[in-house]
């Protein structure tokens, strides 16, 4: 299966377990991998028989920016959700939520959850 990838995407989003995530906000990074035929959209060079990245991009935002939750699985789970319900030629979707500055002590680049979704059918 082909692949296509959105990465370094970033948002400001007050999600987290803590008051004061909730309150103040953090950037978080996410990664999507859509997997899917791409051969009829580069036979053709037809917007239309592919993933249009803007509009997978805000998706991702709307989730990133909208209605804060706990866990970082909880925004990966929405993040799959959407984008195999809203695209139809996407047969599975990998999705990786980093969260650069989480407030847990210890010296790290940051934390994160990758996970990987099929279309059921």
């Amino acid at each position: 299966m082909d692949r296509i990838f959105l990465n370094g995407m970033a948002f400001y989003g007050y999600h987290g377990v803590f008051s004061e995530e909730n309150k103040l906000g953090q950037r978080f990074f996410v990664d999507v991998i859509l997997e899917m035929d791409t051969r009829p959209a580069g036979m053709t060079d037809d917007l239309s028989k592919t993933v249009n990245y803007a509009e997978v991009y805000g998706l991702v935002k709307d989730v990133m920016e909208g209605e804060p939750v706990n866990l970082v699985e909880t925004l990966t789970e929405k993040i799959a959700d959407a984008t195999l319900t809203q695209f139809s030629i996407i047969s599975a979707v990998t999705v990786k939520v980093i969260k650069p500055n989480p407030p847990i002590p210890g010296h790290y680049d940051s934390v994160a959850v990758e996970i990987r979704r099929e279309r059921i059918v």
